[in-house]
């Protein structure tokens, strides 16, 4: 499964001084420490939660402190014994280049660079930090280094700057760790009418280290056999939650028993496998195989925690893993392709797929009902954000931009009418590029988060929808 939980390593830096325990004024130890006792703190007071957690250097010396390359190493043994998945370097005064570049490059984690505002002038017109300085300095050390670092602009801890960019660096460092160590399980083959859902399972191991895993179907469907006939109540439990959120007429509660099977059988798949996300045939063999489709299974999936991407879409799954670990768990990504133009606004797009949207990003005022045993209703209106991992022979790209619901026709399905700057201008985005017509989409704006979190992953690159 996709881990959310992150310890991020404290690290305050000042300058290195012959004289700093004489040093008055301007790079004065004591008002760094000021600094750097505020900071941390506040961070911790107010970043703290469930799912983030910090580790620093306060043991590291009086100060607590980096200052001295020579420490580096000392605070590279901490870290790794505290399992970090990132460094934030705060500046508290011009801070020391040469420190900073040499923890961050040890580490090798995603870096967040920033200092504290200089706010205090004195009647005589001193000044003690010259962080902002100091944070010029840092990035070009970082740069030489050919370090990816993420930067919060020079502004106050308490101030809606740092916190919005604190917390948009802690959804790239989970998207960051969780796409390093991707385990990707496919179910079944590929869809033989699907060509556009093809992959490259050995470019996509040697490139990004991913684990790739098979099920072939008649595991799945043996499995599925042993699950409908022993796990009845279970099943029968699920099925009476569908008939809560759903109109499920003309659908015989034997075969919605039946379709339930696939919510016990892809979770026992996450957990032998040790699966973060699945990819599944669905439509051409599971029906042959089993007598029954997966799309409401996915659906209860998404909403239960489970990544489960329908016609055998490995990219897909990738796209939606990302997407997932960019809201750190908190909201399910939907998998809507674009299938046909609003004939009401030339700039709006349907994105459909027949069923496998979660439940919880229905709109409340659309009906939810089965056609054809699949979930059918319209998601919940707003802003979103819409991304597609994929690779072709130009290397691999991530799709990344935004877009807010608009109205449309009514259809069948789970859907939305998304409303882009130039639909146009995307239509042949997709045509003339490598993406397909599967678009992953996630409730909020993230695309800052995406181009940043593609810093981080060498070869690949960040293409905006919108360009």
């Amino acid at each position: 499964m996709l881990d959310y939980k992150l310890k991020i390593g404290l690290v305050p830096i000042r300058r290195d001084l012959a004289d700093a325990k004489t040093r008055k004024g301007i790079f004065e130890p004591a008002k760094a420490e000021e600094n750097k006792n505020q900071v941390l703190k506040f961070v911790k007071e107010n970043c703290a939660d469930e799912l983030t957690s910090f580790a620093d250097i306060e043991w590291l010396n009086e100060e607590g402190l980096l200052y001295s390359p020579s420490d580096c190493e000392r605070v590279k043994e901490y870290f790794l014994k505290e399992k970090v998945d990132a460094i934030f370097l705060i500046n508290c005064n011009f801070g020391s280049e040469e420190a900073a570049g040499t923890i961050a490059k040890l580490m090798g984690l995603p870096v967040l660079l920033w200092g504290p505002q200089d706010l205090r002038f004195d009647p005589d017109g001193l000044r003690y930090t010259d962080s902002q300085c100091g944070l010029f300095a840092i990035s070009k050390q970082l740069q030489r280094y050919k370090i990816p670092f993420s930067y919060i602009e020079n502004c106050p801890v308490e101030s809606e700057t740092f916190i919005n960019g604190f917390k948009s660096f802690l959804s790239v460092a989970t998207m960051v760790k969780n796409f390093k160590k991707l385990k990707i399980t496919q179910v079944g083959t590929r869809l033989n009418p699907f060509k556009s859902v093809m992959s490259n399972e050995l470019e996509l191991t040697e490139k990004f280290g991913f684990n790739m895993q098979n099920v072939n179907m008649a595991q799945a469907t043996a499995a599925l056999e042993d699950i409908y006939a022993n796990r009845r109540d279970k099943l029968c439990a699920y099925a009476e939650d569908v008939k809560k959120k759903y109109d499920v007429k003309g659908i015989d509660d034997e075969l919605l028993i039946k379709m339930m099977a696939f919510v016990e059988y892809y979770i026992d798949v996450f957990k032998e496998t040790d699966a973060d996300v699945l990819s599944t045939e669905c439509w051409t063999s599971m029906p042959l195989a089993f007598g029954a489709n997966p799309c409401l299974a996915m659906s209860i999936l998404y909403d239960m925690g489970y990544i489960v991407t329908c016609e055998s879409d490995i990219h897909g799954a990738v796209t939606n893993a990302i997407l997932m670990c960019a809201s750190r768990g908190k909201r399910p990504p939907l998998f809507g392709e674009f299938t046909c133009r609003n004939p009401k606004n030339d700039n709006s797009e349907l994105l459909w797929h027949c069923g496998p949207f979660p439940y919880s990003m229905k709109s409340e005022d659309s009906e939810a009902y089965l056609y054809n045993t699949k979930p059918s209703f319209r998601a919940k209106d707003g802003g979103y954000t819409i991304a597609r991992f994929q690779g072709s022979r130009s290397g691999y790209t991530l799709l990344g931009g935004e877009f807010k619901t608009t109205d449309g026709p009514l259809t069948f399905g789970t859907y939305m009418w998304a409303e882009f700057e130039c639909w146009s201008k995307i239509e042949k985005k997709i045509i003339n590029g490598p993406y397909i017509h599967h678009m992953s989409e996630l409730y909020g704006s993230y695309k800052a988060e995406l181009e940043e979190f593609c810093k981080y992953i060498p070869e690949l690159e960040f293409d905006d929808i919108n360009l």
